[in-house]
């Protein structure tokens, strides 16, 4: 009877982790992850990082969990073949399993997390022969982009050339937000006062979904932007026709700008007052709050 109870629980915990990996092969299968589908160098290799930490989590998870289960099978009440042995208090073999195992993956995750806090530092410059450079300012709700080389911005819309290394600073006119692409790379902080930096680039045409990771008030969940990878001659059209809209961001145009909105569309603007980004900066900075004519 005994036997027979643990040949069906056997079965019971098999079918269970069939039928969990079942589901999960057919959700990954059938649904898009991004963090999970990298576009650029940088989420490659972050999505290296993440599967070679969970690969290594997963030679401690399966035994523990494996044991789990062998050990409340073997112990249960109704086992009267089980060894009871109340005075048994260490075992050289099994503490050097229990300890060495996970020292180990320790180890190895150090060197690992040493090397690419270096390699992917986020301010470090990408090795490409093009380069386009972009102001990001997180606003209540929105996001506005500012080309300065190319004297024009964008709200909510990121349009940029594939296999271009983007050189973004990154700052906030209101609450701390955070900046993320997840296929392209790791979030950032965007945080008043402070001129944060990020380095990315997309090696295929596509949109990308871009959003604030840090909750920073009522129209959070719609603080979205794409990022919309195209080709140089596409890029190039891009710009041609957002200098055709004939609207300026000028100080005034900004004020207006920065006032708290909800579902803000996307607008464009055929030039920029140069000074902008640094003033959004500095601010903060000032004694009194204000500068340039800006109010906090």
């Amino acid at each position: 009877m005994a036997s027979k109870f643990k040949q069906t629980g056997w079965i019971v915990v098999a079918a269970v982790v069939v039928g969990i990996v079942a589901l999960a092969w057919k959700y990954l299968s059938t649904h898009t992850i991004a963090v999970l589908d990298p576009a650029g160098t940088i989420g490659r290799q972050e999505l290296q990082l993440i599967e070679i930490a969970v690969g290594l989590s997963v030679i401690v998870v399966i035994p523990v969990y494996a044991m789990t289960v062998a050990i409340a099978v073997r112990y249960r009440a109704g086992n009267k073949k089980a060894k009871y042995d109340p005075d048994f208090d260490h075992s050289r073999v099994l503490e050097s399993f229990w300890w060495g195992i996970p020292f180990a993956i320790i180890a190895i995750l150090s060197v690992i997390t040493w090397d690419s806090s270096h390699a992917l530092d986020p301010y470090k410059k990408l090795a490409m022969s093009k380069t386009i450079n972009v102001d990001v300012v997180a606003l209540d709700w929105k996001w506005l982009f500012i080309y300065p080389d190319l004297h024009l911005a964008s709200v909510n819309l990121l349009e940029f050339p594939t296999d271009t290394a983007m050189s973004f600073n990154i700052t906030s006119d209101t609450v701390m937000n955070s900046f993320w692409i997840p296929q392209l790379g790791g979030q950032i902080y965007a945080m008043p006062g402070m001129s944060t930096e990020l380095n990315l680039a997309a090696d295929r045409p596509g949109t990308y979904a871009g959003s604030s990771a840090n909750i920073s008030g009522d129209g959070f969940s719609s603080m979205t932007f794409r990022a919309v990878a195209v080709s140089n001659s596409d890029f190039n059209s891009w710009v041609e026709k957002v200098r055709s809209v004939n609207r300026p961001l000028d100080q005034a145009g900004y004020s207006d700008l920065s006032k708290p909105t909800n579902g803000y569309p996307v607008t464009y603007y055929s030039s920029i007052d140069s000074s902008l980004y640094n003033s959004i900066v500095a601010k903060y900075m000032s004694p009194n709050g204000a500068v340039m004519g800006m109010s906090q």
